[in-house]
């Protein structure tokens, strides 16, 4: 039952925002039948198909799906003056340069392939802190103003001609001195809103993977598979705005069922990006107890990259307390091995805690680069501090060509 109530949720949302323009439809009276024309959509719903589809392709790439809209509202302008009046997203000032940046993102990951992963990564960080920068400008000017538009165009002259009783914007026969385009307003917006932060989040979470990927052909992969959804979105809602819009429905019942998955990668890349640019790791010591980390994929019962913190209990052993989405009421995972058994694996960008078959416990954020050997000191951590990750591969580098390896002396 729980797993269909996104379902049931989902419905219930796209019946009260379609309920306003059924009834206009099923309300007007009837007309004669018009002359042949060019087999355009002028329905009610239409612009409601059309803006669905609107957000929810800003949503997949916020900067390429605002620039791309703007260019495509001024380029369908009639002139100068209708240019003038379009909103500022949809100003040449702003999308040229933002289209500039998605292609130079763009040659990053072409290039990806070839550039070593320590040149790579702080330009997938930049990235990543693009994405939730231009997400949120999207979320708060962008949708509000796409989905004001929806409204003015259903109160507008179009619904009037076409439905004479509605004489000032939603207002009903009996309510027809009442204006209730605020209503519309109401429902639209922030469901819009909400269709957005869904999609968006799971969208989001592309970029988070890549900062966690090694490899620059996974990152293309998963840019290409990104950009190959959106595209197909686009071409969808150009030929028929009712099939992009189904299968934005599709796109925003999936992005629902994994938003719990993609709100745990937010927050995990949020975390990262701002100790890396922010340099944390200068003013920061980890405490004696009680230290934040996200858990990693072998912590049972709780899910991956949950961030919560790290507790010695008076007992002895460990404990990894959290909250569900950050506010929940708070839970408690008991460590099945005691510290002694674990280690510190310090990789180039973050460290990891190990198990004792080097399973990754938890994930420390960049801020415990260089304080490796306090947290161990302050867990009784016995397997101590050894290399890992990309850090591993060079000390094993360095080795085979007679780095720290050959200063050994010989017993």
């Amino acid at each position: 039952m729980k797993r269909l109530l996104p379902l049931f949720a989902l419905t219930f949302a796209l019946g009260v925002l379609f309920a306003p323009f059924a009834f206009a439809a099923g309300a007007a009276p009837a007309a004669p039948a018009p002359a042949p024309k060019a087999p355009v959509d002028h329905s009610p719903a239409a612009p409601v198909a059309t803006a669905i589809s609107s957000v929810t392709g800003m949503a997949i790439s916020p900067l390429l799906g605002t620039s791309a809209y703007g260019a495509y509202q001024w380029f369908s302008a009639k002139d100068e003056k209708a240019r003038a009046d379009l909103p500022w997203y949809a100003q040449w000032t702003f999308f040229v340069p933002a289209l500039l940046i998605v292609g130079a993102c763009a040659a990053k990951d072409a290039c990806g392939t070839l550039l070593p992963p320590g040149l790579k990564k702080p330009f997938d960080m930049l990235e990543t802190i693009e994405n939730k920068a231009t997400g949120l400008v999207a979320a708060g000017a962008v949708v509000p103003l796409t989905m004001g538009a929806l409204s003015k165009w259903v109160v507008g002259s179009k619904v009037a001609e076409s439905h004479p009783f509605v004489t000032d914007g939603l207002a009903m026969i009996h309510l027809a001195n009442v204006d209730l385009s605020w209503l519309l307003n109401v429902l639209t917006i922030p469901f819009g809103i909400a269709m957005f932060a869904v999609v968006w989040m799971a969208s989001h979470a592309i970029n988070v993977l890549i900062l966690l990927s090694p490899w620059g052909a996974i990152d293309a992969a998963l840019k290409g598979a990104r950009t190959t959804l959106l595209g197909v979105l686009t071409l969808s809602a150009t030929i028929n705005p009712w099939v992009g819009a189904l299968l934005s429905i599709v796109v925003i019942l999936v992005a629902w069922l994994v938003a719990g998955w993609a709100f745990r990668l937010t927050i995990f890349g949020s975390v990262f990006c701002w100790d890396f640019f922010s340099r944390r790791t200068n003013r920061f010591t980890p405490k004696e107890n009680d230290n934040w980390m996200f858990a990693g994929g072998n912590l049972p019962g709780v899910p991956v990259r949950t961030y919560g913190r790290l507790v010695q209990r008076t007992q002895g052993g460990l404990e990894f307390m959290y909250r569900p989405w950050l506010w929940l009421a708070p839970r408690a995972a008991v460590l099945p091995a005691a510290p002694a058994s674990m280690a510190i694996g310090q990789g180039l960008f973050f460290s990891t805690i190990l198990s004792e078959k080097s399973d990754t416990l938890f994930l420390l954020p960049p801020r415990y680069r260089g304080h490796e050997e306090t947290l161990a000191r302050a867990y009784l951590i016995g397997g101590g501090v050894r290399p890992a990750g990309l850090r591993k591969a060079w000390h094993s580098l360095k080795e085979l060509f007679g780095g720290a390896a050959a200063k050994t002396p010989v017993a």
